[in-house]
């Protein structure tokens, strides 16, 4: 049910005018050749209409009216966490391909029903890990590939962030808030894509606000077959820090800023081989235009779709066993 024909840019609608699309996405999506804007859709009329002015596009009122417009090939969704499974369906179901903000959905029974539905359908749908599509990961790889730092005995990142305000949609729980679904993605996604999907939960601990229902902070343990340690932390409250290591048997790779640079950041990944120090510094790159770059290479066939889906049923899978799994301290 491919709606786009080779060589046509794929035109994408929004659902719902979030903050990270007017930020990020949508300024990335204009430099895209493969893709253009064509229509913005919300709730609030005026919100809808003020999105269509910045971007150029047509404003719509309802996200059922944009779906059943024949002029969208593909949606992006950018809504509550917790809104996620019901539009990602009715998008499909609408014949519209789907790229849709982590969580792809807030437990793994339903990713993997989506995900099986797309592919029944002949639909592209892929979760918008954009931090992994950064071109500095790849140089990381490489480093490990070629046996910079020897064997991989640990792997630690911490994705961490400054309060948002009390209304913010991430101290909602009937919103699908909480950090473990917001930052949590972000060094448990990098653990799976530098180890692999074969790990094992160990232990977990959330920082739970009772009074609001969500955990705020939270650390985890994992392990892989051969015993490398994986530790990650994550969380709401907290002075930003944005990072991941690879511990090997003779030496260490570290990288800064690792999930949310700057399109105009150099990336520096640091070298550390038993004190003798390197510093690697790397071109910019735009993560969240690779990212659409991508998702529209595929809709359009030109690129053959990658790892994405079986990573996002293992990281649903992880996410859950942490939620019920994680002993919970009490604030």
């Amino acid at each position: 049910m491919d709606r786009t024909t080779s060589g046509h840019a794929v035109r994408f609608g929004l659902l719902g005018c979030a903050d990270i699309a007017a930020r990020r996405t949508l300024p990335a999506l204009a430099e895209v050749d493969q893709a253009r804007l064509v229509a913005v859709s919300s709730r609030d009329a005026a919100k809808a209409a003020d999105f269509a002015t910045r971007f150029d596009a047509l404003a719509v009122t309802g996200y059922q009216r944009l779906l059943d417009s024949a002029d969208i090939d593909a949606v992006y969704i950018p809504l509550p966490p917790a809104l996620h499974a019901e539009w990602v369906e009715k998008a499909l179901h609408a014949g519209r391909h789907v790229l849709v903000e982590k969580p792809l959905s807030t437990d793994p029974g339903t990713t993997a029903r989506l995900l099986r539905l797309a592919e029944e359908r002949g639909l592209v749908l892929m979760e918008n890990s954009m931090y992994l599509r950064h071109s500095q990961h790849a140089a990381v790889q490489d480093l490990m590939a070629k046996g910079a730092i020897g064997e991989v005995l640990g792997f630690e990142s911490t994705f961490v962030i400054p309060p948002r305000p009390e209304s913010d949609i991430r101290h909602v729980r009937e919103l699908g808030g909480g950090a473990l679904l917001d930052v949590g993605p972000y060094p448990l996604g990098a653990a799976l894509h530098f180890l692999g999907p074969d790990l094992e939960f160990v232990g977990a601990v959330l920082r739970h606000d009772r009074r609001r229902d969500v955990d705020l902070s939270g650390s985890v343990l994992l392990t892989t077959a051969t015993g490398a340690q994986i530790r990650l932390g994550f969380g709401l409250e907290n002075s930003y820090r944005s990072h991941y290591g690879v511990a090997g048997s003779t030496g260490r790779i570290d990288l800064e800023r690792a999930f949310t640079p700057h399109q105009t950041h150099r990336p520096v990944i640091v070298l550390d081989r038993s004190g003798d120090r390197e510093e690697i510094v790397l071109p910019a790159d735009h993560q969240f235009r690779a990212m659409i770059v991508e998702f529209a290479d595929v809709v359009r066939g030109d690129r053959r779709p990658n790892e994405s889906t079986a990573r996002s049923r293992r990281l649903a899978g992880l996410v859950a066993e942490i939620h019920h799994r994680a002993r919970r301290v009490y604030r």
